[in-house]
This record gives C-alpha cells, structure tokens and sequence, in this order.
C-alpha cells in the first residue's frame, strides 16, 4: 500500500531530504496557504510551518463571503472591489464545489434606497465584467416579503437583489493544503516557528522551529522567509529586530449564528448602513444562519479572541431592527470572534474602518517579507504579489505565477447542496468508500448535526487534522454552527482521533476536556454576560 502523502510522519521523515529551502513560509491560514500553493506550482522548493492548525485564527472566523466588497464600492475604492470581484471570479472557477452563488437582498425603508442601491450596484455588476455572477435588480415590497418571510414589513418599499460568493473559509484553507502538498510542497501544521536565524550581518538565513507534538527542535535552511501569520505578525517582526515599527491594527468581527427558522429562504439579507456605519449581513450557511459583523479595535491580540458584550448586543438589537419575530439570546446557537490584520496606517490613526483592507508587502532590512492585510477573496492575487516581490527582490528565480486557473483539491461542479457532504466534493467518494468498509461510520455524531463518524477517520487520515478541535471546529464546523452540540460529540470524536493516532486514554481525557473549555466560549450562556 502506498504511503499517505497527507501522512504526518512521511512529511516528517522527509524533512531531511532538503537541506535549503527556496522559500520558508511561516502561517498556515488564508495568506500563507496562498503563497505556499503560488511558490510550489512555480516550480520553487517550498516548506509551510503553522503554528497551531490551517486557518485556526482569523481564516475559519470570516463573515463566509467571497465577495468585492459593497461597502468599499461606497468609499470609492474602485481598484480594490475591481481586483476582488476578479478573485471572485476566479475563485468559483477553480473552487466550485465550495464557493456558491448567493444572492443578496437589501432591504429598503427609505424611498430613495431603491433607486440608490440599485445604481450602485450595476457599478458592481459592471466592475465584475465577464466574471460576473449575475445582474442586480429591484423588486418591489410584495416580492420582497415572499424572499424575506422573516423581514420586517412595517415601512418596507422594496428591496434590491445583488450577487455575491459564499463559502466555507476553513474547508478552503484545507483545500489548498492539500493541493500545494499534492504540488510538491511540504506543509507542516502544529509545527512553532520559534526563531529566525540570522547571519553576522543580520540577513535572515532560515528559521528555528518545534515540533508542537514531541516538542523535538529543527533549523531549516532559506534565504527568503515569508511571514504570513497576520495579526503575529509583529512578533516574528520582533524576532528579527525587537524595536520593529507595529505593522498591524487588530479588528475584531465577532458573528452570532442562529437556526435557519429566522431566514428560512436561499437569500441572505445585506443591511447598509448600521449604528456603526458597517454593514451587517445574514446569510444563509450549512442550514444556519450567520449574522455579522462588528469592529472593534484592541489592543492586543489571542489565538481565541472573545466577543465583547456590547458586540452581541449591537448584533442581536441591528438584526431585530429588520426581523418580525425577533431573535433573543438564548436563540443563538454559537458565537465566534475574528481579528482583521489591518495593516498599520502611517500616522497612527485608529479608524479601523479607513484602515486599508487592500494588502502590503514589508521588505524588512533582513531580507524578511511580511505580507499583511487583505481578506480571504483576494489571497490569490496577495500570494502572486509576494512572489512577484521576492523576485522583483532577485530572491527567486523569475518564473511565471500559475494559479489563476489552478483547481483546487476537491473541485468539481456541485448541484445537490442539500447534502452536507457537497464541500468535499470529489473527496465524497473516499468517504463513501470509508463507510462501505464499516458501515458504523455512517453513524451521525449528533441529532442536531448532519456530520458522521467517517468525517471523522477522513479529517485524520487525509485532512492532516490533529485533535478535536482541529475536527469540530475546522473540517466539520460543528463548533461555528452549533456550539453545544460540539460539546456533546466531544467523547466520540477524541475516541475516533484516539483510535486513529495511537493514543492513549490520557491523551484522550485531555482533549475532551481541552475541547469542552474552548467550546465554552462560543456558547452564549458562558459567553461576555449571559442574562
């Protein structure tokens, strides 16, 4: 039988079949997966190293959209929504079986949003040229209430029909892990970079690491390392130079997530203009639905940022606004939080939302690159600009990028997404096969859930997922969608892992109970204040 080349211990073994690296990623969430997979189908010798697990921090906490962004349409930045509709475009191309087409309504309880919206969004439809994803309409208030049967009717004139992407953020992060490592690269999850190595004249010449598992230290070798850790950034800035200027503003976007009863349609709902002049949208994910999301600036930053009780609040009183049977706390079925690496503006104001979305590139003096900004729609084209940077920096090679028409692991049309399983895409078949050879794997993990026990055994043996959490809140997402029953599948999945891993009954003990302290917290009675 052939060896797994998703095999943690085949990864390992061959790390010393390469003694220097033509590139060094450190990151493993939308940015660094992005460069990783750019560098290796050009053809570059390419090492990934990611701290915890693939899109553990902001990458699996996005608002689900692939999207140009409406609201930098307002701001009139033109180039921006121009460059992210064209990733838009290409993302469901390459990505089909994860990126859907979603219509969104925008409700209007003014006259004038009609005519407003409905301008603004043909400059929408226009920008997205030939990627287009459909025209944008008006509809009148009768054909808006039949969309939104939830929706507020009081006041309402119409609404405006638009479309964007939709997707799974973490699905997508493991997608293109799989591919670059299927393209040659070596990627590496719960693997610490711990230190840059330097050389007497202070050019970064590789990077120090540890093995998160056995805690066993390695060196590896480069003369281009990227740091793509996003709101850590400015600590391997730090490692490299300790009074580094901070090039990061974290945001926190906190959503809630409620059951689909609240919007029963296939239509997400779009909402303009909030008390805190974001937009908060409602969409429709995995038979849920998501509502977010807010900004707020801190001042620090954690691998588990906490929703503030003033964000919950903001959300649940914006989304009542345009509901007829309002949402209470006790409805919301799990609650998450994500920081934004909002690149630093130069004169230190703190605005977060005049701080550029549109990414930068950090050429330090040692050589390091650090990549920052930007937002998952558009990490194609922020890992192309890396490349292109290093070797503009006669770091690499010159050769040309080739992921504008890559498919990615998995891709292939989907019709029926009223099976779960349609984000695995061409994967459904190996978890068919899984459940042929024992039928106790189609067994759902909870009632409340539609995930099975082979998602499970799949995650482990071909998704490079690692302990309970790597499997319930990031290749099932039972943690985003329904935090207590996560909870209650807790025992079942560490004895799967367990079984699968080799691990003993302490190791077992310790995830469950590892697991069920993180999934506290996105369990509103345990989350800020509960009432």
């Amino acid at each position: 039988m052939e060896e797994n080349i998703f095999s943690r211990n085949r990864i390992i073994d061959d790390l010393s079949l390469t003694n220097k690296w033509d590139v060094i990623i450190v990151g493993g969430g939308a940015t660094g997966l992005g460069v990783a997979l750019d560098s290796v189908t050009r053809g570059y010798k390419t090492l990934l190293l990611e701290q915890v697990d693939y899109a553990k921090g902001t990458s699996s906490r996005s608002t689900k959209l692939v999207h140009g962004g409406v609201r930098y349409l307002a701001q009139g930045n033109i180039d921006l929504v121009k460059e992210a509709l064209h990733e838009r475009g290409l993302l469901e191309q390459n990505a089909p079986h994860l990126v859907k087409n979603q219509s969104f309504v925008i409700p209007n309880y003014r006259w004038w949003e009609g005519i407003y919206y409905t301008i603004g969004l043909k400059a929408y439809d226009f920008l997205a040229g030939k990627l287009s994803l459909g025209k944008s309409t008006h509809i009148n208030k009768t054909k808006t209430v039949e969309r939104l049967s939830t929706l507020r009717q009081k006041g309402l004139y119409g609404g405006v029909v638009y479309k964007d992407g939709q997707f799974d953020d973490s699905r997508l992060a493991i997608n293109l892990a799989q591919t670059a490592i299927e393209k040659g690269a070596t990627l590496l999850n719960h693997f610490k970079v711990t230190d840059l190595i330097q050389n007497p004249s202070g050019k970064i010449i590789g990077v120090e690491a540890q093995d998160v598992e056995t805690n066993k230290p390695y060196s590896f070798s480069s003369d281009l390392v990227i740091n793509a850790t996003g709101v850590f950034s400015d600590e391997i800035l730090k490692m490299q130079k300790s009074d580094a200027r901070k090039s990061i503003v974290p945001s926190q976007g906190v959503h809630l997530v409620f059951d689909k009863s609240f919007l029963p349609g296939d239509d997400a709902i779009m909402i303009p203009k909030t008390d805190d002049g974001r937009v908060l949208f409602a969409v429709p994910w995995h038979d849920k639905v998501l509502v977010g999301t807010t900004d707020t600036n801190l001042d620090d930053h954690s691998l588990e940022p906490q929703a503030q009780e003033q964000e919950i609040e903001f959300i649940l009183k914006t989304f009542n606004n345009y509901l007829d049977k309002p949402v209470k706390r006790s409805d919301v079925r799990s609650i998450f939080a994500g920081l934004r690496p909002l690149a630093a503006p130069k004169d230190n104001s703190e605005k977060t939302k005049e701080i550029s979305r549109s990414h930068k590139i950090i050429v330090s003096e040692s050589g390091l690159l650090t990549i920052t900004g930007g937002k998952w729609t558009t990490y194609r084209r922020m890992a192309q600009d890396t490349i292109n940077k290093a070797i503009a920096l006669k770091k690499l090679p010159k050769k040309a990028c080739q992921t504008s028409n890559l498919s990615i692991h998995g891709a292939m049309p989907t019709q029926d997404r009223d099976n779960h399983l349609y984000i695995y895409g061409t994967d459904q078949r190996g978890i068919a096969a899984l459940i042929a050879a024992d039928a106790s794997l189609g067994e759902k993990l909870h009632s409340r859930l539609p995930f099975c026990k082979a998602e499970v055994v799949w995650a482990v043996r071909n998704e490079m997922a690692r302990t309970v959490e790597d499997v319930l809140a990031r290749r099932v997402r039972a943690l985003f969608l329904d935090a207590e029953a996560a909870k209650e599948m807790t025992v079942e999945v560490a004895t799967l892992i367990a079984e699968e891993l080799h691990k003993d009954e302490a190791w077992k003990q310790d995830q469950i109970e590892t697991f069920t302290r993180l999934a506290n917290h996105y369990c509103i009675s345990n989350s800020a204040v509960s009432q």
